[in-house]
């Protein structure tokens, strides 16, 4: 590998750093007589960064030059930064070489936008077919779609790329317009929408052939910039409620806000990205996705934002105390789900195992609830103690932040005196 293109990878791979939209692939394809890699379902081996970044990924962006100059981008073009591009033949032997090498095991390709969408979007393309049509290249492959970029190419990326992503940036259009006047909600829902549509036709397809080109086995991601702007949680995760109403959206990822250009007057001025609140729009996000919650009941007009000291499930329940306890040897699957301390995987068991006997808290501990925060939330058959009906809940609050916090200084102890 020559200095130049050594170069270039140190300058566009740390441009790349600051979009957190990789993950896991979910979608599997297996190594073929000729060809080069696979890709398994359970997902991709990440590593990570001190940061929390992942590096399993080739993560790189075919350009940093761009046209716009989003306030909140390290690219932007009013920047004065190290500017570098790839041609579609370097990115190619890039990704085999660190392949082939096993640095990595799959790729993550997104760019600047130059000239205009179109254009950016047809060289990305060329990378990833050439990647799969000449060199026969099983891997896994995230590509970002270029806002405003045609459905054609849409729609022919999606053949390539085993999951696309647009970033939505900032949740509400107002502010999108504000720190990003090039750019509109428009241009980014558009291509989403050919996604949907491409996903949908497969699946119409998928049952008149037996063999059809596959798209974006793993659908569809997103990303929303938080800290940036003024929006509220609840603005946020109803924008993220609406997107998973789509076929084809897999991941809406939250990107607590960096201060790269703190010169900008546009921006606010934070000495480091909010971690805290990044985390527990994640957790809502994960109540939304497997535990049957809705925007409106993790979030409302009287809390329009997430509680910072308590985990959002935790706090739903301390603001309706009429919903417990609830007995888990004869409640609905669906009220278990929301007790604080029981998982989806524990919930499951609890249905399953009460079919041969009722449960006390020995066995509920055993199959994996957390007894320390379930016990004020439950009735079993040996059940102690008291519950929410007996306490109020601003107390319970307290009580389950202050073992939280013993149990962070116990752990910490023992690490000193194992």
């Amino acid at each position: 590998m020559n200095e130049q293109i050594i170069n270039k990878l140190a300058i566009l791979a740390e441009s790349a750093k600051y979009d957190v939209s990789c993950s896991s692939s979910g979608v599997g394809r297996k190594s073929k007589v000729g060809g080069i890699g696979s890709t398994s379902s359970s997902g991709i081996c990440h590593t990570f960064t001190e940061d929390g970044r992942c590096v399993s990924l080739l993560k790189i962006m075919m350009t940093n030059y761009c046209m716009y100059d989003c306030a909140y981008c390290i690219s932007r073009k009013s920047n004065d930064i190290k500017r570098a591009s790839f041609s579609v033949k370097e990115l190619v032997e890039l990704t085999l070489e660190f392949y082939k090498r096993n640095y990595i095991e799959g790729l993550f390709l997104s760019s600047g936008i130059v000239k205009n969408p179109d254009h950016t979007m047809e060289r990305m393309i060329r990378v990833i077919k050439e990647l799969r049509t000449v060199h026969r290249y099983n891997g896994y492959i995230h590509m970002k779609s270029i806002p405003g970029a045609s459905k054609e190419l849409v729609t022919q990326a999606g053949l390539y790329a085993d999951r696309l992503s647009v970033n939505i940036e900032i949740p509400t259009e107002k502010n999108l317009k504000f720190l990003a006047p090039e750019k509109d909600h428009k241009s980014v829902f558009a291509p989403m929408k050919y996604i949907q549509n491409g996903v949908l036709e497969y699946k119409e397809e998928k049952k008149k052939y037996k063999s059809i080109p596959r798209f974006t086995p793993a659908g569809q991601s997103t990303q929303m910039i938080i800290g940036a702007t003024n929006e509220t949680d609840q603005d946020i995760l109803k924008v993220s409620s609406l997107l998973y109403m789509q076929s084809s959206m897999r991941r809406v990822y939250y990107s607590g806000f960096i201060p790269v250009n703190p010169y900008d007057n546009r921006l606010p001025v934070l000495q480091q990205a909010p971690l805290v609140r990044e985390n527990r729009l994640y957790q809502a996000d994960w109540l939304m996705r497997f535990y049957q919650f809705t925007a409106d009941e993790i979030i409302d007009d009287k809390n329009p934002n997430l509680d910072l000291e308590v985990d959002p499930k935790l706090a739903w329940a301390l603001r309706h105390p009429e919903m417990f306890p609830i007995d888990v040897n004869s409640a609905e699957y669906r009220q278990i789900l929301r007790v604080p301390g029981i998982g989806v995987k524990s919930a499951k068991l609890i249905m399953a195992s009460r079919r041969f006997g009722k449960l006390d808290m020995y066995q509920l501990k055993k199959i994996g609830v957390i007894i320390k925060r379930a016990q004020y939330f439950i009735t079993c058959r040996d059940s102690f103690g008291i519950t929410i009906n007996e306490i109020k809940p601003e107390y319970l609050k307290k009580i389950l932040i202050s073992k939280k916090h013993n149990t962070k200084n116990s752990n910490q102890i023992s690490l000193l005196f194992p």
